[in-house]
Protein backbone atom coordinates (compact mmCIF):
# COMPACT_ATOMS: atom_id res chain seq x y z
CA UNK A 1 0.00 0.00 0.00
CA UNK A 2 3.19 2.64 0.83
CA UNK A 3 4.89 1.66 -1.92
CA UNK A 4 1.69 1.84 -4.53
CA UNK A 5 0.95 5.28 -2.22
CA UNK A 6 4.69 6.67 -3.39
CA UNK A 7 4.83 5.62 -6.73
CA UNK A 8 1.59 7.36 -7.39
CA UNK A 9 2.74 10.43 -5.76
CA UNK A 10 6.24 9.79 -7.68
CA UNK A 11 4.63 9.75 -10.90
CA UNK A 12 2.16 13.23 -9.95
CA UNK A 13 5.84 14.79 -9.42
CA UNK A 14 7.15 13.24 -12.57
CA UNK A 15 4.22 14.82 -14.72
CA UNK A 16 4.11 17.94 -12.49
CA UNK A 17 8.03 18.50 -13.81
CA UNK A 18 7.17 17.99 -17.50
CA UNK A 19 3.80 19.91 -17.82
CA UNK A 20 6.07 22.65 -16.38
CA UNK A 21 8.89 22.18 -19.05
CA UNK A 22 6.69 21.45 -22.05
CA UNK A 23 2.85 22.48 -21.22
CA UNK A 24 0.13 20.76 -23.00
CA UNK A 25 0.78 23.25 -25.87
CA UNK A 26 4.12 21.48 -26.58
CA UNK A 27 7.10 24.29 -26.03
CA UNK A 28 9.92 23.34 -24.88
CA UNK A 29 10.53 25.94 -22.45
CA UNK A 30 14.32 26.73 -21.09
CA UNK A 31 15.09 27.38 -17.92
CA UNK A 32 15.64 30.97 -19.06
CA UNK A 33 12.09 31.81 -20.31
CA UNK A 34 13.54 31.24 -23.87
CA UNK A 35 12.49 28.51 -26.42
CA UNK A 36 14.23 27.20 -29.47
CA UNK A 37 10.62 26.41 -31.47
CA UNK A 38 7.71 27.61 -30.52
CA UNK A 39 4.66 25.53 -30.94
CA UNK A 40 1.12 27.20 -31.11
CA UNK A 41 -1.70 25.85 -29.80
CA UNK A 42 -5.01 25.80 -32.02
CA UNK A 43 -6.85 28.98 -32.29
CA UNK A 44 -10.04 27.43 -32.09
CA UNK A 45 -9.22 25.25 -28.78
CA UNK A 46 -9.29 28.44 -26.54
CA UNK A 47 -10.59 27.07 -23.42
CA UNK A 48 -12.26 30.22 -22.07
CA UNK A 49 -14.76 32.97 -23.95
CA UNK A 50 -16.19 30.08 -25.65
CA UNK A 51 -13.25 30.13 -28.62
CA UNK A 52 -13.95 33.47 -28.95
CA UNK A 53 -10.44 35.39 -27.76
CA UNK A 54 -10.79 38.77 -26.34
CA UNK A 55 -9.91 42.78 -27.69
CA UNK A 56 -7.22 43.51 -25.55
CA UNK A 57 -6.75 47.16 -23.86
CA UNK A 58 -3.76 48.19 -25.90
CA UNK A 59 -1.84 50.25 -23.20
CA UNK A 60 -2.46 47.26 -20.72
CA UNK A 61 -0.25 45.32 -23.62
CA UNK A 62 2.34 47.84 -23.98
CA UNK A 63 2.95 47.99 -20.07
CA UNK A 64 3.73 44.26 -20.28
CA UNK A 65 7.74 43.98 -19.11
CA UNK A 66 10.35 41.03 -18.92
CA UNK A 67 10.51 40.35 -15.31
CA UNK A 68 6.89 40.64 -14.51
CA UNK A 69 4.83 37.77 -12.45
CA UNK A 70 1.69 35.88 -13.66
CA UNK A 71 -0.28 37.87 -11.15
CA UNK A 72 0.92 41.26 -12.69
CA UNK A 73 -0.06 39.66 -16.12
CA UNK A 74 -2.94 38.82 -14.38
CA UNK A 75 -4.28 41.81 -14.00
CA UNK A 76 -3.24 43.66 -17.04
CA UNK A 77 -4.79 41.33 -19.68
CA UNK A 78 -6.84 38.33 -18.17
CA UNK A 79 -5.99 34.84 -17.39
CA UNK A 80 -4.65 32.44 -19.98
CA UNK A 81 -6.91 31.23 -22.68
CA UNK A 82 -5.93 27.71 -23.56
CA UNK A 83 -5.81 24.99 -21.38
CA UNK A 84 -2.04 24.43 -20.74
CA UNK A 85 -1.96 22.09 -17.44
CA UNK A 86 -0.45 22.74 -13.75
CA UNK A 87 2.28 25.23 -13.14
CA UNK A 88 2.67 25.81 -16.45
CA UNK A 89 5.36 28.05 -17.95
CA UNK A 90 3.79 28.83 -21.11
CA UNK A 91 0.85 30.93 -21.46
CA UNK A 92 -1.40 31.72 -24.72
CA UNK A 93 -3.83 34.41 -25.66
CA UNK A 94 -6.02 34.82 -28.39
CA UNK A 95 -6.27 38.41 -29.48
CA UNK A 96 -8.55 40.90 -31.88
CA UNK A 97 -7.75 44.07 -32.88
CA UNK A 98 -10.00 46.67 -34.28
CA UNK A 99 -8.08 47.16 -37.23
CA UNK A 100 -10.45 49.09 -40.12
CA UNK A 101 -9.56 48.19 -44.06
CA UNK A 102 -7.65 45.36 -42.66
CA UNK A 103 -8.25 41.91 -41.53
CA UNK A 104 -11.83 40.44 -41.53
CA UNK A 105 -14.46 43.03 -41.99
CA UNK A 106 -11.66 44.96 -40.04
CA UNK A 107 -10.87 42.70 -37.35
CA UNK A 108 -6.93 41.53 -36.92
CA UNK A 109 -6.55 38.27 -34.63
CA UNK A 110 -3.35 37.26 -33.75
CA UNK A 111 -1.67 34.45 -31.24
CA UNK A 112 0.47 36.31 -28.20
CA UNK A 113 2.59 33.50 -26.18
CA UNK A 114 4.08 34.26 -23.20
CA UNK A 115 7.30 32.42 -22.01
CA UNK A 116 8.32 31.77 -18.37
CA UNK A 117 12.08 31.28 -16.78
CA UNK A 118 12.26 28.78 -14.22
CA UNK A 119 11.60 31.15 -11.48
CA UNK A 120 7.85 31.78 -12.81
CA UNK A 121 8.68 35.51 -14.23
CA UNK A 122 8.07 36.15 -17.69
CA UNK A 123 10.93 36.44 -20.17
CA UNK A 124 9.85 36.85 -23.59
CA UNK A 125 6.90 37.37 -25.66
CA UNK A 126 5.47 35.78 -28.46
CA UNK A 127 3.02 36.88 -31.74
CA UNK A 128 1.62 34.60 -34.39
CA UNK A 129 -0.83 35.86 -36.74
CA UNK A 130 -4.03 33.90 -37.37
CA UNK A 131 -6.62 36.39 -39.47
CA UNK A 132 -5.05 37.46 -42.06
CA UNK A 133 -2.26 35.11 -41.90
CA UNK A 134 0.39 37.29 -43.22
CA UNK A 135 -1.10 40.08 -40.59
CA UNK A 136 1.62 42.04 -38.67
CA UNK A 137 0.70 41.13 -35.31
CA UNK A 138 0.43 43.11 -32.98
CA UNK A 139 -1.21 45.81 -35.40
CA UNK A 140 -0.06 49.51 -35.31
CA UNK A 141 -3.17 51.14 -34.32
CA UNK A 142 -3.80 54.47 -35.92
CA UNK A 143 -3.91 56.98 -32.89
CA UNK A 144 -6.58 59.95 -32.70
CA UNK A 145 -4.47 63.08 -34.39
CA UNK A 146 -3.25 64.88 -30.92
CA UNK A 147 -5.18 68.73 -31.30
CA UNK A 148 -2.54 70.74 -31.55
CA UNK A 149 -2.69 73.97 -29.80
CA UNK A 150 -2.59 77.21 -32.21
CA UNK A 151 -0.07 79.22 -32.08
CA UNK A 152 0.27 81.94 -29.46
CA UNK A 153 -0.72 85.46 -30.67
CA UNK A 154 1.66 88.25 -30.72
CA UNK A 155 0.80 91.54 -30.77
CA UNK A 156 3.72 94.75 -30.33
CA UNK A 157 2.31 97.98 -29.10
CA UNK A 158 4.59 101.09 -29.22
CA UNK A 159 5.09 102.43 -25.81
CA UNK A 160 4.92 106.21 -27.50
CA UNK A 161 1.74 105.75 -28.59
CA UNK A 162 0.98 104.16 -25.33
CA UNK A 163 2.25 106.62 -22.72
CA UNK A 164 3.88 109.59 -22.70
CA UNK A 165 7.52 110.25 -23.03
CA UNK A 166 9.14 108.43 -20.01
CA UNK A 167 6.20 107.28 -18.31
CA UNK A 168 4.25 104.17 -17.55
CA UNK A 169 1.90 104.82 -15.19
CA UNK A 170 -2.45 104.76 -16.23
CA UNK A 171 -2.69 108.77 -15.68
CA UNK A 172 -0.07 109.57 -18.16
CA UNK A 173 -1.96 106.95 -21.30
CA UNK A 174 -2.27 108.13 -24.47
CA UNK A 175 -5.83 108.25 -25.93
CA UNK A 176 -4.40 106.45 -29.07
CA UNK A 177 -3.14 103.59 -26.81
CA UNK A 178 -6.29 103.44 -24.91
CA UNK A 179 -8.46 102.62 -27.90
CA UNK A 180 -5.69 100.32 -29.57
CA UNK A 181 -6.00 98.71 -25.99
CA UNK A 182 -9.54 98.83 -25.91
CA UNK A 183 -9.83 97.32 -29.61
CA UNK A 184 -7.92 94.39 -28.16
CA UNK A 185 -9.98 93.76 -25.07
CA UNK A 186 -13.18 93.29 -27.52
CA UNK A 187 -10.97 90.96 -29.92
CA UNK A 188 -9.83 88.89 -26.73
CA UNK A 189 -13.26 88.84 -25.16
CA UNK A 190 -14.49 87.23 -27.95
CA UNK A 191 -11.98 84.08 -27.52
CA UNK A 192 -14.07 81.35 -26.36
CA UNK A 193 -11.19 80.14 -24.39
CA UNK A 194 -8.36 82.21 -23.15
CA UNK A 195 -5.17 80.09 -21.41
CA UNK A 196 -2.72 82.71 -20.90
CA UNK A 197 -1.61 86.28 -21.49
CA UNK A 198 1.52 87.47 -21.33
CA UNK A 199 2.81 91.36 -21.15
CA UNK A 200 5.70 92.37 -21.61
CA UNK A 201 7.40 96.15 -21.50
CA UNK A 202 10.21 96.96 -23.21
CA UNK A 203 12.85 100.24 -22.82
CA UNK A 204 14.96 101.81 -25.48
CA UNK A 205 18.99 101.69 -23.99
CA UNK A 206 19.05 105.49 -23.17
CA UNK A 207 19.05 105.52 -18.78
CA UNK A 208 20.52 103.06 -16.56
CA UNK A 209 19.52 99.07 -16.45
CA UNK A 210 17.65 99.18 -13.06
CA UNK A 211 15.58 102.30 -14.13
CA UNK A 212 14.88 100.82 -17.68
CA UNK A 213 13.65 97.64 -15.67
CA UNK A 214 11.14 99.15 -13.38
CA UNK A 215 9.63 101.47 -16.31
CA UNK A 216 8.96 97.95 -18.39
CA UNK A 217 7.43 96.35 -15.35
CA UNK A 218 5.38 99.30 -14.74
CA UNK A 219 4.09 99.94 -18.47
CA UNK A 220 3.21 96.00 -18.15
CA UNK A 221 1.30 95.90 -15.13
CA UNK A 222 -0.31 99.08 -16.39
CA UNK A 223 -1.29 97.10 -19.39
CA UNK A 224 -2.15 93.92 -17.42
CA UNK A 225 -4.63 96.75 -15.16
CA UNK A 226 -6.11 98.76 -17.92
CA UNK A 227 -7.31 94.64 -19.47
CA UNK A 228 -8.56 93.78 -16.13
CA UNK A 229 -10.84 96.34 -16.04
CA UNK A 230 -11.76 95.80 -19.55
CA UNK A 231 -13.02 92.34 -18.65
CA UNK A 232 -9.85 89.78 -19.39
CA UNK A 233 -9.59 87.81 -16.71
CA UNK A 234 -7.09 89.07 -13.96
CA UNK A 235 -5.65 85.74 -13.08
CA UNK A 236 -4.79 84.52 -16.70
CA UNK A 237 -1.94 87.68 -17.37
CA UNK A 238 1.02 88.14 -16.91
CA UNK A 239 3.01 91.22 -16.46
CA UNK A 240 7.13 90.93 -17.12
CA UNK A 241 9.21 93.48 -17.29
CA UNK A 242 12.50 93.41 -19.81
CA UNK A 243 14.06 96.58 -19.32
CA UNK A 244 16.62 97.32 -22.50
CA UNK A 245 17.54 93.59 -22.74
CA UNK A 246 15.68 92.88 -26.28
CA UNK A 247 16.08 95.97 -28.52
CA UNK A 248 14.72 94.96 -32.33
CA UNK A 249 16.46 97.99 -33.65
CA UNK A 250 20.37 99.05 -33.05
CA UNK A 251 20.82 102.56 -33.91
CA UNK A 252 24.07 104.82 -34.08
CA UNK A 253 24.01 108.26 -31.83
CA UNK A 254 25.52 111.11 -34.27
CA UNK A 255 25.39 113.51 -31.57
CA UNK A 256 21.69 114.76 -32.20
CA UNK A 257 19.25 113.64 -29.53
CA UNK A 258 16.11 113.99 -30.94
CA UNK A 259 17.09 111.64 -33.98
CA UNK A 260 18.55 109.09 -31.81
CA UNK A 261 15.20 108.97 -29.49
CA UNK A 262 13.30 108.92 -32.71
CA UNK A 263 15.60 105.89 -34.02
CA UNK A 264 15.00 103.69 -31.00
CA UNK A 265 11.61 104.06 -30.97
CA UNK A 266 10.51 100.39 -31.88
CA UNK A 267 12.64 99.06 -28.76
CA UNK A 268 9.95 100.74 -26.82
CA UNK A 269 6.87 98.87 -26.58
CA UNK A 270 4.83 96.68 -24.72
CA UNK A 271 4.26 92.77 -26.15
CA UNK A 272 0.90 91.18 -25.32
CA UNK A 273 1.45 87.45 -26.10
CA UNK A 274 -1.85 85.27 -26.20
CA UNK A 275 -2.92 81.72 -25.87
CA UNK A 276 -6.20 80.74 -26.59
CA UNK A 277 -8.36 79.79 -29.44
CA UNK A 278 -10.48 82.50 -31.14
CA UNK A 279 -13.86 81.37 -32.64
CA UNK A 280 -13.75 82.46 -35.65
CA UNK A 281 -10.58 81.13 -36.70
CA UNK A 282 -9.43 77.37 -36.46
CA UNK A 283 -5.88 78.56 -35.77
CA UNK A 284 -6.32 80.91 -33.20
CA UNK A 285 -6.02 84.24 -35.12
CA UNK A 286 -7.68 86.85 -33.95
CA UNK A 287 -7.77 89.09 -37.01
CA UNK A 288 -6.30 91.98 -35.61
CA UNK A 289 -2.42 92.87 -35.72
CA UNK A 290 -0.73 95.87 -34.94
CA UNK A 291 2.37 98.00 -36.10
CA UNK A 292 5.34 98.52 -34.31
CA UNK A 293 4.40 102.30 -34.13
CA UNK A 294 1.05 101.01 -32.79
CA UNK A 295 -1.86 101.47 -35.37
CA UNK A 296 -3.70 98.41 -35.83
CA UNK A 297 -3.93 96.14 -39.23
CA UNK A 298 -6.50 93.95 -39.96
CA UNK A 299 -5.17 90.37 -41.24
Amino acid sequence: MIKTKLKQWTLMALAAALVSSYGVAGTKVNSDGTADELVWPNPRSTSFNKDRGTFPNMENLKNIRSGMSKDMLYNLIGRPQFSEGFRVREWDYLFHFNTPGQGTEGVTTCQYKILFDNQKFARTFHWKAVDPVNAACPPEIAKPTPEIPPAPQRFTLSADALFAFDKGDEANMNDRGKAELDALAAQLRAFPRLDHIRITGHTDLMGSDHYNMLLSQQRAETVRRYLAERGLPRAIMYAYGAGESQPVKQCVNHGNRTEYIACLQPNRRVEIEVNGIHAGSANGHTGLQFNSDGTMQQR
